[in-house]
């Protein structure tokens, strides 16, 4: 890129399961560079862990990459998301003494009865059920391997980690990615009673402020190896999931984001908590204070790959669309056990009926999934949660054009389709909302590809299936009465 850029550039860091990515943001959202580094993971049943040290050789390279074709850049920020519940110990220098332990990561079995149980009071005001792979189960797991060392270590989220090298020093933690680590959302503290019963030294736990907050500027050291300006103003940031919002722009009271990847997870924005008495949803908190709610469901685009392994899908779609609607009802699932909008480990994928075709099953997989989409959105309505707002389709899922104007048929509503919603550009939206509100400035640097509106002639002709799906999940006793009545008195409106 030649000549000069006006304005400031916004750096914003992805540090995910796969790889790290990095994108440097214009103050109106264009992505001026950009780079990424593979990463590689170990597994072994139920155990993965990562090299903290191939996080920080993975932010080097990707970072480089980014600010290459730059005229000497002036970063006006960088932000850094991680995935959800990843952490590690690190000395007193910020040195990893542990593999980082991923977000997946489920050694902990013996310890997570014990912190589900000591802190039940607390994991209740804030709405959520702490879960086999979260931080705090892995924190007591690491901590009884390592009592001998306990004054010379401190708790790093992997988000923290990489931080503490662009700063050189320790630096606060952030509030999305300590609450799987038990953080209080709602009072903004740690639950030291919590901790205190768990035998968890208050010392070793980070000083938490919200996303968006300046916890410190990059140092010559880093500056040097990643090519950021020393200087530059580093901006607490989120998890993986929450930077994606972001980068919807999905910010406002009453706007969600509906990310159809392999799986379905939804998130959006509720100006009070929503507690759910199932559990399967649980909030964040936004930046600008309000709280973002979210949930993830078992279907979504991996069924496809199950049934139509190596398939042009977009050909696929085509005949589908031809066929609507189909002769069968599915309900996708791609392995066994559904999260949301119910809990049934014991889930089985279904089909009423028996295909024509592979179209007719194509085109029952990609209604399956939008009904059970719809029935999410009709779960989080009656927790309380307001939907009234923009539905924001990102994901793989949303490059299939046929597949999303069928969402907004079943929906029956308007859906928005993002040009980039990537967690890296999400980061550095946050990065650029210092001082401001992050609702504003996603406002100027989101940019919308396409908006989709619902056929007239389409929305009708789902009704009856979509309530007889919902009734056939409540038949095998999956889903409460509650939410059938409501599905089916929003579905007949």
């Amino acid at each position: 890129m030649a000549g000069k850029i006006e304005g400031n550039v916004w750096l914003g860091l992805d540090v995910g399961t796969q790889s790290v990515r990095a994108v440097a943001v214009s103050e109106t959202g264009a992505v001026l560079g950009k780079g990424s580094q593979r990463l590689v993971s170990r597994r072994d049943r139920s155990r993965h862990e990562q090299d903290p040290e191939e996080w920080w050789r993975a932010v080097v390279s990707a970072c480089r990459a980014a600010l290459a074709a730059l005229p000497a850049p002036a970063i006006g920020a960088v932000a850094v998301d991680a995935t959800s519940g990843t952490i590690l110990l690190v000395d007193n220098c910020g040195n990893a003494i542990t593999p980082g332990l991923m977000y997946d990561d489920a050694r902990a079995i013996q310890e997570w009865p014990l912190v589900a149980e000591t802190g039940a009071e607390t994991w209740a005001v804030m709405g959520y059920r702490v879960q086999l792979s979260w931080a705090l189960p892995k924190l007591l797991w690491l901590l009884r391997r390592h009592r001998g060392a306990i004054s010379d270590v401190h708790l790093a989220h992997q988000s923290d980690f990489i931080n503490q090298r662009l700063a050189g020093h320790q630096v606060s933690s952030d509030s999305s990615n300590t609450l799987k680590t038990g953080y209080d959302l709602v009072r903004e503290a740690w639950p030291f009673e919590v901790l205190d019963a768990l035998a968890v030294p208050r010392a070793i736990m980070p000083e938490v402020v919200r996303p968006g907050t300046p916890v410190g500027t990059v140092c010559a050291q880093a500056g040097s190896e990643t090519g950021i300006p020393a200087g530059t103003p580093i901006i607490a940031g989120m998890t993986d999931g929450c930077a994606a919002q972001i980068a919807a722009g999905a910010l406002e009271v009453g706007t969600w984001n509906s990310v159809l990847g392999t799986t379905l997870v939804l998130k959006g924005v509720t100006r009070e908590l929503i507690r759910d008495p199932a559990g399967v949803v649980y909030s964040h908190r936004s930046p600008d204070g309000n709280w973002l709610p979210g949930g993830a469901s078992s279907t979504g685009a991996g069924v496809l790959t199950k049934y139509f392994p190596g398939r042009d899908l977009d050909g696929l779609s085509a005949q589908a669309a031809r066929r609507e609607l189909a002769s069968v009802l599915a309900y996708p699932l791609a392995a066994q056990g559904e999260r949301f909008p119910f809990t049934a480990p014991d889930a089985q994928g279904f089909m009423l009926g028996t295909p024509a075709d592979e179209i007719d099953l194509f085109a029952a997989l990609l209604e399956g999934v939008c009904f059970i989409e719809r029935l999410c959105f009709d779960y989080l309505e009656l927790l309380g949660a307001p939907v009234n707002g923009d539905f924001r389709l990102t994901g793989g899922a949303a490059r299939n054009s046929y597949w999303c104007q069928l969402r907004a048929d079943i929906l029956g509503r308007a859906v928005c389709v993002p040009e980039n919603a990537e967690a890296a550009l999400g980061m550095a939206v946050l990065a650029a909302s210092a001082g401001r509100r992050v609702s504003d400035v996603a406002k100027k640097m989101v940019r919308i590809r396409e908006v989709i509106e619902p056929r007239p002639n389409r929305v009708a002709r789902f009704r009856e299936p979509y309530i007889q799906l919902v009734r056939e999940l409540s038949r095998r006793g999956w889903v409460e009465s509650a939410l059938v009545e409501h599905a089916v008195r929003r579905a007949m409106q």
